[in-house]
């Protein structure tokens, strides 16, 4: 790969993260203090990450694959994007920024596998190429953080009462518009099938991969990942707001130490699974998520901060111990003739499906313990971390690790 291809590849994938960063970590924040949102409303703006997952496959497998270059159809996604934005910068009450919010995560969700195609098509080892170019994704999501922290101080209680964490969506704003019109200069990724090419749309979404499920190992790790998409839908939808609204300083910038574990703990995952095994290397990933959260139930901002940063450093376990290692059991379990309908239909049960039912839960439950004397946050998490801990009884009794995981 040529050194300024490799050097476009990387700022793409900055922004495309940078993008994602610099507004979804504050969501919740900013539409319960700025737009007086309940529970339920905030609920159902995040769910338009979910149903962004669920279209995306569309987006990709009728339109991208078939008909345009995928950097084109980038560049033309991230321009729409960036007017969304503007138009979600300007909203005033919730009913008004629900729309625009769909739309644009009805875009952007696509994106996410329009970077990688791009990327995958000027590499001649990828296994070895694109690690390096996807890790400035995450390095460009912990730059947002920092700069919204530590430089623009947006997420402070003072700006967040002048309603300042609002230009958030401009500085995500600015960034998709960048990132759409550099787009245009990105490597030619033109389609990888024919437009009239026959395809269904089982295969688009990932259903040929449902035979999997009368593997009985397969079916409990499915239904897992349905499961514990619960308490990652707190931990996205109610983290910031849980940290601001106990007072912890700079609560954006130090969730930016998440994704600083999630690199780390990406590197020992190969030796983790290869010396105690994937039944092994799941179960301390929903361990963690239930430690997280009982780090977060009974933390505080003043003496008992590190348990909060505790609980936001263990983001590398929870993600990757279940999800990554997830993607790779099934990559190995679904063999060559359904490694990309499982991996669809993972991704689709998981950011989708699961995603869909954390966030409508945790709304639900945010709104349950929210009253006029105050908000009840040791409540709201113990739940999730009781969610947690029963994925993971049910995960050690159903799932056989007797059974060698092998590619089929």
């Amino acid at each position: 790969m040529k050194s300024t291809t490799r050097v476009q590849l990387s700022v793409m994938m900055f922004l495309e993260f940078f993008i994602w960063g610099g507004w979804f970590v504050t969501l919740g924040t900013f539409l319960g203090a700025n737009l007086q949102a309940n529970g339920s409303q905030i609920a159902n703006i995040y769910s338009t990450q979910s149903w962004g997952a669920i279209i995306a496959p569309f987006i990709i497998g009728l339109i991208a694959d078939r008909y345009f270059n995928a950097e084109r159809i980038l560049g033309v996604l991230h321009l729409a994007g960036a007017g969304l934005m503007y138009l979600m910068y300007s909203s005033d009450n919730a009913g008004s920024f629900f729309p625009y919010a769909l739309g644009y995560m009805i875009l952007y969700m696509p994106t996410l596998a329009l970077v990688n195609s791009v990327s995958f098509r000027q590499m001649k080892n990828p296994e070895k190429e694109f690690p390096i170019i996807r890790i400035f994704g995450t390095i460009g999501w912990i730059v947002a953080g920092l700069l919204i922290s530590f430089l623009f101080h947006w997420d402070s209680a003072e700006n967040i009462g002048k309603g300042m964490l609002k230009n958030t969506f401009l500085l995500s704003g600015i960034a998709a518009a960048a990132l759409g019109l550099m787009s245009f200069t990105l490597p030619a990724t033109p389609p990888s099938k024919q437009g009239n090419e026959k395809i269904s749309i089982g295969q688009i979404i990932g259903l040929d991969a449902l035979k999997l499920l009368k593997d009985k190992n397969f079916a409990v790790f499915f239904i897992a990942s349905i499961l514990i998409c619960i308490p990652l839908a707190f931990y996205y939808q109610i983290a910031n707001p849980f940290l601001s609204g106990i007072g912890m300083e700079n609560p954006t910038g130090k969730m930016t130490i998440g994704q600083i574990s999630e690199v780390l703990f990406l590197l020992a995952l190969p030796l983790f699974f290869t010396k105690f095994g994937f039944k092994k290397t799941i179960l301390v990933g929903m361990l963690a998520w239930a430690l997280r959260y009982i780090l977060f139930a009974f933390g505080d901002a003043g003496s008992l901060s590190f348990m909060l940063l505790i609980g936001i450093a263990l983001h590398g376990i929870c993600y990757d111990f279940f999800f990554v290692s997830g993607q790779l059991y099934t990559n190995a379990r679904a063999g060559e003739k359904f490694k990309s309908s499982a991996q669809g239909l993972i991704t689709l049960a998981t950011y989708g499906v699961g995603m869909l039912i954390g966030f409508k839960v945790a709304g639900w439950i945010s709104e349950k313990y929210t009253t006029a004397a105050g908000v009840d946050y040791k409540m709201i998490w113990l739940i999730p971390a009781g969610i947690a801990a029963a994925v993971m009884l049910f995960f050690i009794v159903a799932f056989s690790d007797k059974q060698k995981i092998t590619n089929k």
